[in-house]
């Protein structure tokens, strides 16, 4: 077995503990694949947003070490424009090349130290206009769950650090690996959608049919024509009701969603198959190879051949 990629998990004061253990439980549940160690600005005990503080066995020696640096969440009221002089000391530990990952309000840490310059990045969308006004160099993308920019890597809220810790793992040594995890940890491998359906908006009324079924129905048939009208027909809806209580539910519209089902379809097949792209796009409802190619670019920004070499190359 290849060795362990070291992930360094920098706990600040003010830490919140459920995100600061996210990184462990879905990196560590990896098969050894990770080696997660925590750290804190002088090795000293941290100050949690809850009544405790945690012990740790690391100072900021271990992000000289670490390929991956995972920032973790902070209480809100801590978050600044600028960082303490003991924070910038142990971040400027992180070596030339290192992978940085935030959590929630953790892409407020890195922004203040420079790597969000220039590049697309989200947080909490509770935190959204803050961000903006403190930050302005950085694009913010407050509708998606996480953002992957390459080297730097920001999620939303809480849970969300779930969803990019297993994307990464899914990036590093395929879907397979990544899908034993989720369900040991018993969470998705992906959720559908992103932040929009969790932004506080009226409840719906009582009576209000769920879009729900006719999305599994429509998952099981993604190789076929769907288009709204079938949707709407297959949910008993007006298109205007149900293209509204879709985008209510989801967060984003009914073809949207579609095509974001579709890619990751074709994700999986590139990685556990070697099936003709033409073929996979077939598959998952794409018209032409062509199609399924710019709708992946569009998404992750690679081709099919390219994505198809690094997973082949992660399994």
């Amino acid at each position: 077995m290849q060795q362990a990629e070291r992930v360094a998990v920098l706990a600040l004061d003010g830490v919140i503990p459920f995100e600061l253990g996210i990184p462990s439980r879905i990196l560590g549940a990896a098969d050894g694949r990770y080696e997660v160690l925590t750290c804190s600005v002088d090795g000293r005990p941290v100050r949690t947003s809850a009544d405790f503080t945690i012990a740790v066995e690391h100072g900021p020696e271990a992000l000289a070490t670490a390929d991956t640096v995972v920032i973790t969440s902070i209480s809100p009221d801590r978050v600044t424009a600028a960082l303490p002089g003991d924070v910038t000391a142990a971040l400027a530990h992180i070596r030339p090349g290192a992978r940085l990952v935030s959590i929630c309000t953790g892409a407020f840490v890195l922004a203040a130290a420079g790597f969000l310059d220039g590049r697309r990045a989200t947080t909490h969308w509770q935190l959204a206009d803050l961000f903006r006004l403190m930050f302005p160099q950085v694009a913010l993308d407050p509708d998606v769950l996480y953002v992957d920019d390459g080297q730097v890597l920001t999620s939303a809220g809480a849970a969300s650090g779930v969803d990019v810790c297993l994307h990464i793992l899914r990036k590093d040594h395929g879907s397979q690996l990544a899908n034993k995890v989720a369900r040991r940890c018993v969470v998705p491998p992906w959720r559908d959608g992103g932040q929009a359906q969790y932004i506080e908006q009226p409840v719906p009324e009582s009576t209000a049919s769920s879009t729900a079924t006719t999305r599994q129905w429509a998952l099981e048939r993604l190789g076929e024509p769907l288009a709204l009208a079938d949707l709407a027909g297959h949910a008993r809806m007006s298109m205007r009701t149900f293209a509204r209580r879709f985008n209510e539910e989801v967060g984003m519209s009914p073809g949207r969603w579609l095509i974001q089902q579709r890619v990751a379809r074709a994700r999986h097949l590139l990685e556990s198959t070697d099936l003709p792209v033409d073929q996979i796009a077939g598959e998952v409802g794409f018209a032409t190879g062509a199609s399924l190619r710019q709708h992946l670019h569009a998404a992750i920004g690679v081709s099919p051949q390219v994505y198809r070499r690094t997973f082949q190359a992660a399994r």
